[in-house]
């Protein structure tokens, strides 16, 4: 009897160490996957951080030219503003002296009639 329990102790203590050898490789084996994941989880926010700032990047250069764009165009009405303004002053003048010039023909006509 002593024998017979010795040895069903002496197999089930190779079955608990056979388990626990299985359950340490099972453990390494999750922790090996789980730094792969952890890796590849910082590479893909790496990839999508520098994705960002790249978009970031050329979001800003596009926003700066068409700041730029609008400065030009703003200068541009302004100088077509004072332009027409000029243009509106020499037609008054212009209307000035044709009438002032109307004027004396009509006074140089009545005088030849006369």
């Amino acid at each position: 009897q002593l024998h017979l329990t010795t040895s069903e102790k002496n197999e089930l203590a190779r079955c608990l160490e056979m388990v626990q050898n299985q359950l340490q490789e099972k453990e390494s084996e999750i922790k090996r996957e789980l730094s792969e994941y952890k890796d590849r989880l910082l590479q893909v926010e790496k990839e999508h951080q520098d994705a960002l700032t790249e978009a970031n990047r050329k979001n800003e250069v596009e926003i700066e030219a068409c700041h730029e764009k609008i400065s030009s165009l703003e200068h541009f009405i302004n100088s077509q503003k004072l332009e027409i303004e000029h243009l509106k002053s020499n037609k008054e003048q212009l209307n000035n002296s044709l009438k002032e010039a109307n004027q004396s023909l009509g006074e140089l006509l009545k005088t030849k009639v006369r």
